[in-house]
């Protein structure tokens, strides 16, 4: 599992981290990790043009003296010093002692324009808000150059703790953070700016529990539900889906087809759709008597088209099974039942609907995703799995779960249906919702993949891609 930590947390893993090393060995692991990743990316480090940007804090340390060792192997350097009188000392003179040049903020943009490489060292995982003016103009010039740039630890102007981007910010080609992923590297709208990510291992001792995780194929393969030898369809779970309307049938058929990949050994379908979800999934079992009277399910999946049936979702929440809610059933559902539940409940929005439920536009909330989800999951007591570019599944506390997979084609109508049956299905065979959510995030951004290839998708082809991102994460 990748795990991502809190600047507080890292600062306390370096400080205990450098009260057992000689003085400045530390940077020095850094350093090196930064250097070798920038040799990978020049290919030739003879005769490249390096441009190192330095701020006054470790990060332009970090920079400086990977700069020497680029400057060892024959590449030209430059480093332009924001802060002169506060550029680190050893750092600079170990650049200098390599035969680095140091120039002021002035005569930059010729160099930077002139560059291979641009180094972000501007600030560390301690700033806050944008970059101010003059670091600002330098990461525009980077941003115009044909030099890739490499951020150190993280791209400044960026928040490390939340992901959020409060003005302007440096974009990387390539960051290269040291000792564990920062929140911010995994979030949008930092991680559209931190290009690839890659970690370097210094020596930090973290704590167990982190701020975010992000599943992989093993904790994946590790939590799907699979059958025995003595499972029937009843013991495996019964997931049941109250979706869909006379206006928006399809929302029920593609539901179903994501609960029927879901895990759960049968799924019971109440609402107007039925003829429609037969006709695509006879295995299906339908019901026109409501919820309450629909048979035994493990778990409730409420609110895909069901437009303004606000019963139909009021009957679904008063029931003492897991419940997933979706779509219009946000819109629809009362707060103070949600909250009031005694069984688990697991809620989807996109950023609108949770724009709409917080009070706020959805500007705020695509800005601060991890602020938003934590806050509608601490006003519901429920578990919140925000769509976007990057899902997160929240909980009032405790690690929250970044979903490492997807593609920009997902974002089309229908996807969502489907990833709700799928969670839903997940929840019936037994999941607690934050492995629900989380799981199904990963397989529902799987198949988004092998269903899109690279063209437009849709929401049926990401339901019948299901199985192979299942497999994929097993094998």
């Amino acid at each position: 599992m990748r795990t991502a930590y809190s600047v507080e947390s890292v600062r306390v893993a370096e400080r205990n981290l450098m009260a057992r090393l000689p003085e400045g060995a530390l940077m020095q692991r850094a350093a090196a990790g930064l250097a070798a990743a920038c040799a990978g990316l020049l290919g030739r480090v003879y005769g490249s043009r390096v441009v190192l940007l330095v701020g006054s804090g470790d990060n332009g340390g970090d920079a400086l003296y990977a700069g020497a060792r680029l400057a060892r192997r024959g590449a030209g350097v430059t480093a332009v010093l924001l802060s002169p009188e506060r550029a680190h000392a050893q750092g600079l003179a170990a650049l200098r002692r390599a035969g680095g040049t140091v120039t002021d903020p002035a005569a930059a943009d010729t160099l930077i324009e002139r560059a291979d490489l641009v180094v972000d060292g501007i600030v560390g995982i301690g700033g806050k808000g944008g970059l101010r003016p003059q670091a600002e103009r330098l990461a525009e010039a980077a941003a115009r150059a044909r030099a890739a740039v490499v951020a150190v630890d993280l791209p400044s102007g960026v928040d490390a703790d939340t992901g959020e981007v409060r003005g302007a910010a440096v974009r990387a080609d390539l960051t290269v953070t040291f000792g564990t992923h920062k929140p911010g590297l995994l979030i949008d709208p930092a991680r559209g700016h931190a290009g690839s990510v890659r970690l370097v291992d210094i020596g930090l001792e973290l704590p167990e529990d982190a701020e975010l995780e992000a599943l992989q194929h093993e904790d994946v393969a590790r939590l799907l539900p699979l059958p025995s030898s003595g499972s029937d369809k009843y013991r495996r779970g019964v997931v049941g889906i109250a979706a869909g309307s006379a206006r928006y049938p399809g929302a029920a058929v593609l539901a179903v087809a994501g609960a029927l990949r879901g895990g759960a050994g049968a799924v019971r379908y109440v609402g107007p759709a039925g003829e429609s979800v037969l006709a695509r999934y006879p295995e299906t079992l339908v019901s026109e008597r409501g919820p309450a009277k629909a048979g035994r399910v493990q778990a409730w999946v409420v609110g895909p088209g069901v437009a303004d049936d606000a019963d139909t979702v009021a009957e679904v929440l008063a029931s003492d099974v897991a419940v997933l809610i979706d779509a219009d059933g946000l819109r629809l559902a009362d707060r103070a039942t949600v909250a009031a539940r005694r069984a688990p409940t697991l809620m989807t929005p996109h950023a609108g609907e949770a724009a709409a439920l917080l009070g706020v536009t959805r500007e705020e909330v695509e800005g601060a995703r991890l602020r938003s989800a934590r806050e509608l999951a601490d006003r519901y007591g429920a578990t919140v799995l925000l769509k976007g570019s990057t899902t997160l599944v929240a909980e009032a506390t405790g690690p929250v779960r970044v979903n490492p997979t997807g593609t920009p084609w997902l974002a089309t109508a229908g996807s969502g249906d489907v990833l709700s049956g799928l969670a839903g299905s997940l929840l019936a065979a037994g999941l607690a919702p934050r492995d629900a959510g989380s799981v199904a995030a990963y397989l529902h951004g799987l198949a988004g993949r092998y269903a899109a290839d690279g063209a437009p998708v849709g929401a049926h082809d990401v339901a019948d891609a299901l199985p192979e991102a299942w497999r994929d994460t097993r094998d």
